[in-house]
């Protein structure tokens, strides 16, 4: 009896198995929506990746001495030092640059007599820079204490043992400081550079000490400009004392 081997199908293999190709699934593209899912998936990573950054940027800048001051920089000084106004400033080492209150120091600095004005600034990574503005005199009174220095506002803000050369001389009333001060910062340059001393009994009573010993009668600081106008062409006559507190009507005698 003969035996007769099992046909194969076309295509080889066991009956029952089939094709390798067969049994594998054909891959799926993703759809509209995978798409989509996977774009606010990558939109929430970045986000809360981003969020830890500035939480760890706010915290290092805000709360530790990372970028905190190292250095008080101080510029615009002439009579006061650079000490001098770091320590009226009080800014503390290692103090945030960003929680410093520059304000507060601006405050402090102006309370020096000689100050007129400070700007305060950060500059990363650890300096704070201040820029002063001193007061410059222009007139002085002398007393038996010493030499007061007056700047153009009538601030009476130091005392010295000499008078700065070419500052002139007030001999003023209290009431009438302000009004002396006035004149002699807005009277021409050319005049002001004669003007050896200023005396005023009230603000209505401004007079001008001018060398060769003459005297200009300026009254109040009202019309100052024209005031100076009449003057320049009355010191053109003889004289020695000349009035132009009534500009109209000027006199020469």
């Amino acid at each position: 009896m003969s035996t007769q081997a099992p046909r194969r199908r076309p295509g080889g293999g066991h009956p029952g198995s089939r094709p390798a190709a067969a049994r594998r699934r054909p891959s799926r593209r993703p759809t509209r929506a995978d798409l989509y899912r996977r774009k606010v998936v990558r939109r929430r990573v970045g986000a809360i990746l981003g969020m830890l950054v500035v939480t760890v940027v706010v915290c290092t800048v805000w709360f530790t001495p990372a970028l905190g001051v190292r250095e008080v920089e101080v510029l615009g000084t002439a009579d006061l030092t650079a000490d001098e106004v770091r320590v009226a400033a009080a800014i503390e080492p290692g103090t945030p640059l960003v929680r410093l209150e520059v304000d507060a120091v601006a405050a402090r600095v102006r309370e020096l007599p000689r100050v007129a004005g400070v700007e305060v600034e950060r500059v990363l990574p650890g300096t704070v820079r201040l820029t002063v503005d001193e007061r410059e005199p222009v007139a002085v009174i002398k007393s038996p204490g010493g030499v007061h220095l007056v700047d153009a506002t009538g601030k009476d803000y130091a005392t010295v043992a000499q008078p700065p050369d070419g500052l002139p001389e007030l001999e003023v009333t209290p009431d009438a400081l302000g009004a002396a001060v006035a004149v002699l910062t807005q009277v021409p340059e050319s005049l002001r550079r004669d003007v050896l001393g200023v005396t005023a009994d009230s603000p209505s009573d401004v007079r001008l000490a001018l060398g060769g010993g003459r005297e200009a009668r300026w009254g109040s600081p009202a019309d100052t400009a024209r005031k100076a106008a009449v003057l320049e062409v009355l010191l053109t006559r003889k004289g020695s004392v000349f009035d132009v507190s009534s500009p109209e009507l000027p006199t020469v005698s």
